[in-house]
């Protein structure tokens, strides 16, 4: 018997897609995938109403905390860094999203490497440490997730699991420590400078696991770039304020995504600052491309990049069936605080899902 269904789905914005399914069981496959994509983005315009009492809405306070010296702090940073444990069943707890089935980031996390190491790709989980992990420029709070070094004690976990995790921490401490300042004062993204000492750090942990690199001979050049930070808007500061900060620029012209290299850059907006956004020519794809040589390919978000962005890594799996094949190693990079703020949580998604069965 003969069964035929089509599909009709939203892609990207504004764009209706209809796919052709040929059996009733790739049929359904297909609608949990899309039913799965839609619970992702849908969960967020019931958060307020879903949260429990022990997690605070955003709306319940300031979203920017001022720290000492003129330094401005995310609260959704120092909320997360107010949780000793956030992982297991203390997930129930700390985290952000009121969904109980995604509110531990574990098991999402494992799943994805363990994904792409079914298909010979390397996965580097690459969280961004919170610019408030500095405690000499914090406000005065009592964080029990600094005392007790929650990250350090959550990357061993995913460690045991065989997931790649690279720790920026020392690399950033070391930095500060010489007197190199790796985040904005205004702003909730690392600095230039941080930017690339994320990157020399991805390097050498990319050549440790085997991949070739080498530092490209594009020319780079340290320049001033004033800013207007993100966090001077959400304490609604006078439109004078600004930051001065050193960037390094690679490049003559601005860098172009390759969709058949080898490496693969996902996350959130510290993929895409001082690239699409406050400079040009000086963000994280620029600046790995620098130092491995690799003129990398890039999926980038400027909201959470727990979700969202694998979500597009899909839906470029399915319109490109031979896309994955090129890819290495997968830098996937975002925020540390997501582990605990991100609204719709840690959900375990499919890498692909055939279109059609015959």
């Amino acid at each position: 018997m003969h069964f035929e269904c089509f599909i009709y789905s939203v892609g990207e914005p504004f764009e209706m897609k209809m796919t052709r399914i040929a059996t009733r069981a790739a049929c359904f496959r297909y609608l949990r995938i899309c039913l799965a994509t839609i619970s992702i983005y849908c969960a967020a315009s019931f958060q307020a109403s879903a949260a429990s009492p022990s997690k605070a809405s955003p709306a319940a306070q300031a979203p920017v905390a001022e720290g000492k010296d003129g330094w401005l702090f995310l609260e959704s940073e120092l909320r997360f860094l107010s949780f000793p444990v956030f992982w297991g069943k203390q997930a129930l707890q700390s985290a952000r999203s009121p969904k109980p089935e995604a509110a531990d980031p574990l098991p999402a996390i494992v799943d994805f490497s363990r994904q792409l190491a079914g298909r010979g790709i390397l996965l580097f989980v690459v969280p961004v440490p919170p610019k408030a992990w500095h405690g000499a420029r914090l406000p005065a709070r009592a964080l029990e997730g600094l005392s007790s070094d929650s990250l350090g004690k959550f990357y061993k976990l995913l460690t045991a699991e065989g997931v790649k995790v690279i720790d920026l921490r020392a690399a950033f401490k070391e930095r500060e420590e010489a007197g190199e300042q790796m985040y904005c004062k205004t702003d909730s993204h690392w600095s230039g400078a941080g930017c690339v000492a994320a990157a020399v750090t991805v390097a050498k942990a990319l050549a440790d696991a085997g991949v070739a690199v080498s530092q490209s001979p594009l020319p780079a050049r340290w320049t001033q770039a004033r800013i207007r930070g993100d966090l001077l808007d959400l304490k609604q500061a006078p439109p004078s304020e600004e930051e001065l900060l050193q960037i390094r620029r690679i490049g003559d012209a601005p860098l172009q995504p390759n969709p058949s290299s080898s490496l693969l850059v996902l996350g959130d907006s510290h993929t895409l600052v001082f690239h699409d956004f406050l400079a040009e020519g000086a963000g994280f794809p620029d600046q790995l491309a620098k130092e491995t040589g690799i003129t990398p390919d890039w999926i980038g978000t400027r909201g959470s990049g727990a979700n969202a962005v694998r979500v597009s890594l899909l839906r470029r799996a399915l319109k490109e069936p031979s896309y994955l094949e090129s890819k290495k190693a997968i830098v996937w990079c975002f925020a540390a605080r997501e582990f605990t703020e991100s609204e719709q949580g840690w959900q375990r998604l499919p890498l692909t899902v055939e279109k059609s069965v015959k």
